[in-house]
């Protein structure tokens, strides 16, 4: 969880410049977030070549977790995609692992918990809109459209149901995006709240009034790498299943 020097649970979700720099008018600094978000890709790719460096018949721990995590995502695909999704596993494995470390690295002390930011999980969610109709279009051509047209509507009815069907597509990466940032954002908060009362009753009581809300903020960092895992699971699941409408056209 993020720390920081003011005094409302919401300060430790203020982007703030490292390195200002400006590139033809725009700004291109390097923030706390950008800096999370480097570290996220850093982890990532020297927990998968460290892991896969060994290649031993019996897996060691830092083998056997790399593995673990390739098969989860292997397995997420083969369950809700099938067969042909596994074209699409570099995609989708990069995103889980690029969200799961990110919410991670979002619990280390004085850290910042970038998927805790609308703009980076409405990205991440564009992206996966952008590319699973990328794929629909580009198997099925303009019978992708068809999509929009339920099987067995009246077609008196269709009038009402397309447009709610496509206003139901464009959701998606609205509420895939909201859902990571809001559980990210109050997981967070409740932990900088609790984290302010064992200060406050500790202080006021001689450290006893402050065992209750450390005991209830150890619970909810157990907690929220709980949540981290979830999070990371929901936004691949929620891809592998709009990937799937976008093969098969269901």
């Amino acid at each position: 969880m993020a720390e920081s020097d003011g005094h409302s649970p919401l300060d430790q979700f203020k982007i703030s410049k490292i390195l200002p720099m400006d590139l033809g008018g725009v700004d291109v600094s390097l923030t706390n977030s950008s800096v999370v978000m480097i570290a996220a890709v850093v982890l990532v790719t020297l927990f998968l070549t460290l892991g896969a460096r060994a290649r031993a018949l019996v897996p060691g721990r830092w083998q056997g977790m790399a593995e673990l995590s390739y098969e989860f995502v292997a397995n997420m695909i083969r369950d809700n995609v099938g067969p042909e999704g596994r074209k699409y596993f570099p995609f989708i494995f990069s995103l889980f692992m690029f969200v799961l470390f990110g919410n991670l690295l979002g619990l280390v002390p004085y850290s910042f918990t970038f998927t805790s930011h609308i703009a980076v999980t409405a990205t991440l969610a564009v992206a996966v809109i952008v590319m699973v109709t990328g794929v629909g279009l580009a198997l099925h051509g303009l019978h992708f459209f068809g999509y929009f047209v339920p099987k067995g509507v009246p077609v008196v009815m269709l009038a009402l149901m397309v447009p709610i069907e496509i206003i139901s597509y464009l959701s998606r990466p609205v509420s895939l995006s909201i859902r990571l940032f809001a559980n990210m954002m109050a997981g967070h908060t409740m932990m900088k709240v609790f984290a302010g009362f064992v200060v406050t009753l500790g202080a006021a009581t001689f450290g006893v009034g402050g065992i209750p809300p450390l005991a209830m903020n150890v619970a909810l960092t157990a907690f929220e790498l709980l949540v981290a895992f979830l999070q990371a699971y929901v936004f691949a699941v929620l891809t592998c299943l709009y990937l799937n409408d976008s093969i098969h056209l269901h």
